[in-house]
């Protein structure tokens, strides 16, 4: 099992004999959840800005006058960036399970820091020609990298490092920052749009939320350094610490039921977050401002919503928030989707887009707690990360890419489809998740 190393004056012995945890331990627990979902909430608003952005910057990389077009490009690059992720998974997860959970979350965010630098920076079609979309591509390509490490790694740090009894709740946290990075990426561009024409962010305002997010990277990066390691010396010295073999030797049907679900999950919640945006422009026929607010709006009540999930969690299990997760996907979907296409009240799409977000928060919320119970200590960061890494490369990257394709040759409606029949998927592999966790359960 995973050992918490707290300071030496957390180990005295002062709490009550039914409280596993002191004070001091408690305040320093919620400390290290508070400033591991910090850097999280840097990294994902870096990776988010460019979907959020991608209405502006589309022209300045892909010079073509049909705006579907357009944004079929720069989906392309977002979902070439998920394809990295697995490699991050590995690479990263190993590196959280050999050398300890901070050492990872620190080389992460600094990865994505460069990133979001380099698209900052980056000339246009215009002044290099295909060299610019390059770029932009290669750019994302080791972003990718950095979020397929990042998810795993942070998951795991969380789980392990919440109190027992409450994991539910204080993992979701996880997911409020992950959302937090959305909003906080949307509310940037309503901002810049406030304050520039659409003509000043098409030229160079685009740019402005990349430098946001690269000068934010130093706040994650000190809030990182001052965490204590949750991996035991013990776990990180094991033979098979952070390999591939070690993993699928002795945990592969735990792997695959973690894959089985993140792919619904993941594709749902893309579909109703990051492509949310432009289904509203591109479909519903919105203007780019309206569906900005709107989802403004959106994400800080589907953010608010995680903690009361995760709690949720606690009280009847996690199976069961899975089993509700898959279930009520799989029924309201095709509705949702089919009335927000016909939607022209911003009012009426937003209590729709609520209600797909609620439905989606029974995964969400417990997201990183019902991976990582799933694996012992020695692999645990490896068998999150790749797992979640491998089903969003396949589903939750190229969701805005598939449904843009089937609306640009008249099938619009088929993405409902799809993503109905993987949620019935994510069901029944929800089925098969203990009643009661095989690991972190008994941890302290």
């Amino acid at each position: 099992m995973s050992t918490y190393i707290a300071p030496a004056e957390d180990l005295a012995p002062t709490a009550a004999p039914s409280d596993p945890y002191t004070a001091h331990e408690k305040r320093h627990r919620i400390f290290s959840i508070v400033a591991a979902s910090s850097g999280n909430l840097v990294e994902w608003f870096d990776f988010y800005i460019y979907a959020f952005c991608a209405l502006y910057f589309a022209p300045a990389f892909f010079p073509k006058s049909d705006s579907t077009a357009q944004l079929l490009n720069t989906a392309g690059v977002f979902a070439a960036g998920f394809l990295m992720r697995p490699i991050g998974g590995w690479l990263l997860g190993r590196l959280a399970d050999r050398k300890g959970r901070k050492v990872s979350m620190l080389v992460s965010v600094t990865m994505m820091c460069g990133g979001s630098l380099l698209i900052a920076c980056l000339p246009t079609y215009a002044q290099i020609g295909a060299w610019a979309p390059f770029l932009l591509l290669m750019a994302r390509l080791f972003q990718g990298l950095s979020v397929g490490g990042e998810y795993g790694t942070t998951a795991t740090y969380m789980s392990e490092v919440a109190l027992r009894g409450q994991r539910g709740f204080f993992s979701s946290f996880q997911y409020v920052t992950l959302i937090g990075g959305q909003l906080l990426a949307v509310l940037v561009v309503v901002v810049l749009q406030a304050l520039l024409s659409e003509d000043e962010l098409r030229a160079w305002g685009w740019r402005i939320p990349f430098v946001i997010g690269a000068a934010t990277a130093v706040v994650a990066l000190y809030l990182r350094r001052s965490l204590s390691e949750t991996a035991s010396e013990a776990s990180r010295s094991h033979q098979e610490a952070g390999t591939v073999g070690g993993l699928f030797r002795h945990h592969k049907a735990a792997f695959f039921t973690v894959l089985g679900y993140t792919a619904g999950g993941s594709l749902i919640f893309y579909t109703f977050t990051t492509y949310m945006q432009k289904y509203l422009v591109n479909s519903a026929g919105m203007s780019i401002k309206t569906a900005s607010n709107v989802m403004t709006f959106a994400l800080f009540v589907y953010m608010c919503m995680q903690p009361l999930f995760g709690a949720l969690s606690d009280r009847i299990g996690r199976r069961n928030n899975m089993l509700l997760f898959g279930a009520l996907g799989a029924l309201a979907t095709v509705p949702i989707m089919s009335a927000l296409n016909d939607a022209t009240n911003p009012y009426v799409a937003f209590a729709l887009i609520i209600l797909a977000l609620a439905i989606v928060s029974f995964y969400t919320s417990i997201s990183g707690i019902v991976k990582a119970e799933m694996f012992p200590p020695e692999v645990r960061a490896l068998g999150v990360g790749l797992a979640y890494a491998v089903a969003n490369a396949m589903f939750g990257g190229s969701a805005e890419y598939v449904a843009l394709g089937l609306k640009s040759i008249g099938h619009e409606s088929a993405f409902y489809w799809y993503v109905t029949a993987m949620m019935v998927i994510a069901f029944l592999v929800a089925l098969r998740l203990p009643k009661k966790p095989s690991y972190l359960h008994e941890d302290r």
